[in-house]
């Protein structure tokens, strides 16, 4: 009798102990897949320094069309390519020549070696990895702009030897009566062949280029976010120092009204579970996100803390007057140690801005030096495109 209640008991015992393990294994699993951190008011927690460990291109490269994901072996292979690939700043052009002189930045300060994402692309939806096909106004529009660009280099010797800027332009080695016309609309990614004003030198160069959404880059990708009661903020890390700050409102107020239009647009946010779902309208028609500058840009966004240590990053873009249809794109941001808490909120990218006036001064200076017939015709001389001669495709690939 004595050994069958042993028996019981230690069966009972093994079960008890089995149950538990199990219960420790779900709960693991349960952080695994979400870490069920909270704020001391109740809401999921997101607060912390983010940034993107891997590089994964926006668009699927077509060598991997039908491909989602590499394998291990794959990953390993690409990134043994990405490592011994030389960078573009330690090639040069002609010694002595402002081709040279393009290429000045030594290449470590934009090539981040980050190891090869999993993914093949950043966009998910559609399946095939590619922004959908423009509209046919967004087309017209386009071949529009190219045009008016292309008139103010067909006098330069970048049509001349049809290098990177140029192409399917023409040479005529005259400047065109064109380069005088006014823009046809606001200068947010077109940058024309002169200097007369802070705007003919395009967004980036008067450090402006930080676009929403944000999807990072070879030289950015940290976002620091914080929350109080009924609002998130985005600290976003972006371009060479052009940082900014988000707010989102999280009181279940409606969007500002459409006549009021802001550079980021107009955030609304609120909780569906742990996820904080943003939706995104009345962005400035000076926006202008890969060609979507009309102000009827419109995002919803999907942050979620997939685990304690990432945020599964999901936005869904629309603009009927630019793409045929919404698409998607998905990133994984991982956590910052808290040991660490660095994000540098120095607005670095200023050279733009104090050198205004070197730009327009020694734009009058050759006005007046061809004037006085000592030297160049103005409107033979490229300000507009890049005009190093060691850039190639691969490169460029690597600076999206």
């Amino acid at each position: 009798m004595r050994q069958r209640l042993l028996q019981i008991v230690g069966v009972a015992v093994t079960v008890l102990i089995v149950s538990l393990a199990m219960a420790t294994t779900s709960g693991q699993q349960t952080t695994a897949n979400g870490s069920g951190a909270k704020t001391s008011w109740g809401e999921p927690d997101l607060q912390g320094i983010w940034g993107l460990e891997v590089q994964v291109p926006l668009e699927r490269p077509d060598k991997y069309k039908n491909k989602e994901f590499f394998t291990d072996a794959e990953l390993a292979d690409l990134d043994k390519e990405r490592a011994a690939k030389p960078a573009f700043g330690e090639k040069r052009g002609e010694k002595g020549t402002e081709r040279d002189v393009a290429g000045a930045y030594d290449s470590a300060v934009f090539l981040t070696r980050r190891h090869t994402g999993r993914r093949t692309s950043m966009i998910v939806d559609p399946p095939d990895g590619k922004i959908p096909p423009l509209t046919a106004s967004a087309q017209k529009r386009n071949k529009e702009l190219r045009e008016f660009m292309l008139a103010h280099l067909e006098a330069t010797e970048t049509c001349k030897n049809q290098w990177r800027g140029c192409e399917g332009g023409k040479y005529t080695g005259v400047p065109s009566p064109r380069m005088r016309e006014a823009y046809p609309e606001y200068p947010g990614l077109i940058q024309v062949n002169r200097a007369d004003g802070p705007e003919d030198h395009g967004l980036g160069m008067r450090c402006l280029s930080s676009t929403m959404p944000d999807f990072g880059s070879v030289v950015s990708g940290i976002w620091q976010i914080t929350q109080a009661p009924g609002r998130v903020s985005i600290f976003y890390d972006t371009g060479q120092g052009q940082g900014w700050h988000r707010t989102i409102p999280m009181d279940g107020g409606p969007h500002l009204p459409s006549s009021i239009r802001l550079w980021f647009g107009d955030s609304r946010g609120h909780w569906e579970g742990d996820t904080l779902v943003v939706d995104v309208t009345n962005f400035s028609g000076k926006t202008n996100f890969r060609g979507s500058n009309q102000g009827n840009l419109h995002l919803v966004e999907r942050w979620t803390r997939s685990s304690e240590g990432t945020i599964d990053y999901r936005v869904t873009i629309e603009d009927p007057t630019t793409w045929t249809k919404p698409w998607t794109v998905a990133q994984e941001y991982v956590k910052q140690g808290d040991k660490f808490n660095r994000v540098y909120k120095e607005p670095r990218c200023i050279e733009g801005n104090y050198s205004i006036y070197g730009w327009l001064a020694g734009a009058r200076a050759k006005e007046q030096a061809f004037a006085e017939g000592r030297g160049p015709d103005p409107g033979t001389i490229n300000f507009a495109t890049l005009t190093n001669s060691a850039l190639d495709d691969d490169d460029l690939d690597e600076l999206q």
